[in-house]
């Protein structure tokens, strides 16, 4: 029988919890001892330390052919805010950044009906050129399979070419939820499930690091959560390329889904991230992304079993389109404020999780 005292026997002996115990933490109400596990196992992976990064977000157009039902970022070519960026505004928001002392830009974007693939690859070189140091984290799983289809190059061909332009990593947006009767709900025209798996493992096997997101507090169950959780944790038995785990609270407040969604509560936000820590026992990083959580429920989580905040991200559009009431940037002194009020070690990472500095 599934108790709190035999997973917390397992957490202890370092084994793994099954999909049925997960959901048995989440139909528990206690929230409390579910944090406990979750910090005993983050503490095993992560000792006191919490990393965050001095980062930029780019979001190059958000002009897209797909209209997924959750998303209030799109537009469509002449609407109004529709827009697109030229390349030397790409890389004057990367240098701005680099000058600010960042260390990585975050770039992703609508999938832009007219725009060549050489664009993308061209904005990549400029970049690298102009700010060296940076390291280039770009494009969702669902973005790389547009570039095969506009190009038909193959899926590694489109990754050997990114990474000749300066492609470093990517990030782990475009899961959403990989069960795919939620996904024919909120994103039928999105990649499936399964072939968002297909990219990222072949991601993995170019070489590339990847994070891994779900959105969660829409159309979903618990046991769709748990099924993608699982998902990912497979593969991450099969690649080890997953550097971060990234729950997402859903922000229904200007999306096609807000008239039937409340969206999630504090102790949702923190019962998910605690259960992600616990279950996913192969990811290194549960990453708190205060963008869509806020700031004090992030804070909080860091007793919950998260070991990372992201960044100062400065100037994020998805999550604020959305109806995000968080700021659209912190600076890097109050995040390491933020981390030490809740009685844990600041350690500013670059995008590998290589350690630069411990405050």
């Amino acid at each position: 029988m599934t108790t709190f005292k035999s997973i917390s026997g397992k957490i202890t002996a370092g084994e793994r919890i099954s999909a049925d115990e997960a959901l048995f933490l989440f139909a528990s109400n206690d929230l409390l001892a579910i944090g406990e596990l979750a910090a005993a196992a983050n503490e095993k992976k992560n000792g006191c330390n919490v990393y965050f990064n001095v980062n930029r977000h780019i979001n190059p157009t958000n002009i897209c052919v797909n209209r997924c039902a959750f998303c209030a970022f799109s537009r469509t070519a002449g609407e109004e805010g529709a827009y697109t960026l030229a390349i030397d505004e790409i890389c004057r928001r990367a240098k701005e950044a680099e000058g600010e002392g960042a260390t990585e830009v975050h770039i992703v974007g609508g999938l832009h009906p007219d725009l060549t693939f050489e664009y993308y690859e061209e904005a990549l070189c400029a970049i690298r050129k102009a700010s060296p140091s940076l390291h280039i984290k770009a494009f969702t799983a669902v973005e790389i399979e547009y570039f095969s289809r506009i190009t038909g190059l193959t899926i590694e061909q489109i990754f050997e070419r990114l990474i000749n332009a300066g492609l470093g990593s990517m990030p782990g947006g475009g899961a959403e939820i990989l069960v795919e009767e939620v996904r024919q709900k909120i994103c039928p025209e999105k990649i499936s499930g399964e072939r968002w798996l297909e990219i990222i493992r072949l991601a993995h096997i170019s070489g590339l690091k990847s994070n891994a997101t779900m959105l969660y507090g829409h159309v979903e169950s618990i046991a769709d959560r748990v099924n993608h959780m699982e998902m990912l944790r497979n593969l991450q038995d099969e690649t080890g390329g997953f550097q971060a785990f990234i729950p997402l609270a859903f922000q229904p407040e200007n999306s096609d889904l807000k008239l039937n969604i409340k969206g999630t509560s504090g102790l949702d936000d923190l019962k998910t991230l605690a259960i992600s820590r616990i279950f996913m026992d192969n990811f290194d990083h549960i990453k708190a992304y205060w963008v869509m959580l806020g700031e004090k429920i992030a804070q909080v989580s860091l007793a919950f079993g998260v070991n990372d905040l992201d960044g100062t991200v400065v100037e994020e559009k998805i999550g604020h389109d959305a109806g995000a009431k968080s700021p659209q940037s912190l600076t890097k002194d109050g995040i390491i404020r933020l981390i030490k009020k809740a009685d844990k070690l600041p350690v500013e990472r670059d995008t590998l999780y290589n350690p630069l500095h411990a405050y």
